[in-house]
């Protein structure tokens, strides 16, 4: 992994759809976002995944990826996460391996854990559950907040509905390691049958892309990760409760290999910039609603306005979920949000930085971007 003097900053883009928008205007958006984001220095432009939400058209991040790579011409595209639960590990490789096989070395690849907990009584992988007694706290300038409850106890339907369209089932997830090692292993070649029959997949034999892993707690993926020496995502715009013992747990499982020789972590940050302030925090208006739809289980609505979102008010206890991503969403201007990442990346000890920016109006998404990267002097 190469170590400029400056740490490089990425993009992890949502696709979200603004109040107002078609879909196919939100993921026209990303492309001009993915050009914008390459001409201004940004090392990758990652895609996210997530289905059956009215506010995010990222459901398909292979084939957005593919999308991405033809609008752009150096920048790194990729996953972050690819969720593997959903999908089988040939069709995985298959997808990534035809994208890299036309974009040599451009392609990353992020396998992600979310899926079904095995019972009503467990969160759900990548879900930080609540913890008793435990306040938020301060680390060396780092807000570390605690922990905040997610669904309650019974999963939302929405998610079970998703589960079923997906094919997923309880417990799924326990496969996450087999389906990380077949995967490597159709793209190295290593792939064998339980039989112990070799099988070729085409293209993907020869292409590899960059594997990364991405966790949100110290769990099974931050593990998984150190054991095989592979690259790290930590989360902390979404998890920031478990940002350091994620990156702790990675660390102390890691292993050298022939990717890595020490651990490399990418942490990702919640941020919104502006030429002031004042006007960064009247574009931070909606937000809070928009997380909220996620946090409750309903999913993602269209973003806000700011003028609109003063018309939809939360309740307290709406507020107290949300707390721990609207205390650690970096806003403000060039200066003030380079300052709070500089301040992330040193306490966490991060070789690179993943930024992801929602705002109502795509201009003011693709400036907010433009104006940290100039800040940032990439």
């Amino acid at each position: 992994m190469p170590k400029p003097s400056v740490i490089p900053l990425s993009v992890l883009d949502l696709t979200p759809v603004s109040a107002g928008q078609t879909p196919g205007e939100a993921l026209r958006s990303t492309l001009d976002l993915a050009a914008a984001a390459e001409a201004s220095g940004y090392s990758r432009y990652w895609l996210a995944e997530h289905h059956l939400n009215t506010g995010v058209a990222g459901s398909a991040p292979h084939i957005l990826a593919g999308l991405v790579a033809s609008a752009t011409k150096t920048i790194r595209v990729g996953t972050a996460a690819t969720l593997l639960g959903n999908y089988r590990p040939l069709q995985i490789a298959e997808s990534i391996g035809t994208l890299a096989a036309v974009f040599p070395d451009r392609l990353d690849l992020g396998f992600g854990r979310s899926g079904p907990p095995k019972s009503p009584s467990e969160p759900a992988p990548g879900v930080v559950p609540a913890a008793e007694a435990v306040s938020d706290r301060v680390v060396d300038g780092l807000l570390i907040p605690s922990p905040r409850p997610i669904f309650g106890a019974v999963l939302p339907r929405k998610f079970r509905l998703q589960g079923e369209l997906l094919g997923r089932f309880p417990g799924d997830t326990d496969n996450f390691e087999n389906d990380v090692q077949d995967i490597i292993g159709f793209f190295t070649g290593h792939y064998r049958t339980k039989h112990g029959e070799e099988v070729t997949a085409t293209p993907a034999l020869g292409q590899a892309p960059q594997f990364w892993v991405h966790g949100s707690t110290a769990g099974p993926s931050a593990r998984l990760a150190g054991k095989l020496g592979l690259p790290f995502g930590a989360n902390y715009h979404v998890a920031p409760a478990g940002v350091l013992d994620s990156i702790a747990e990675y660390r102390a499982h890691f292993e050298p290999s022939a990717i890595l020789q020490e651990p490399y972590v990418i942490v990702s940050a919640d941020v919104l910039v502006a030429p002031d302030e004042h006007q960064a925090q009247r574009l931070a208006r909606g937000y809070a609603q928009w997380v909220y739809g996620i946090r409750s289980g309903q999913g993602a609505i269209p973003y806000p306005s700011p003028d609109d979102a003063l018309d939809l008010p939360l309740d307290a206890e709406a507020e107290e979920l949300i707390k721990d991503r609207v205390d650690t969403r970096l806003v403000g201007d060039p200066h003030q949000v380079s300052a709070k990442l500089r301040t992330l990346q040193r306490v966490t000890g991060a070789q690179e930085l993943l930024i992801t920016t929602i705002a109502h109006d795509p201009a003011d998404r693709q400036n907010s971007y433009q104006l940290l990267a100039e800040a940032w002097g990439l």
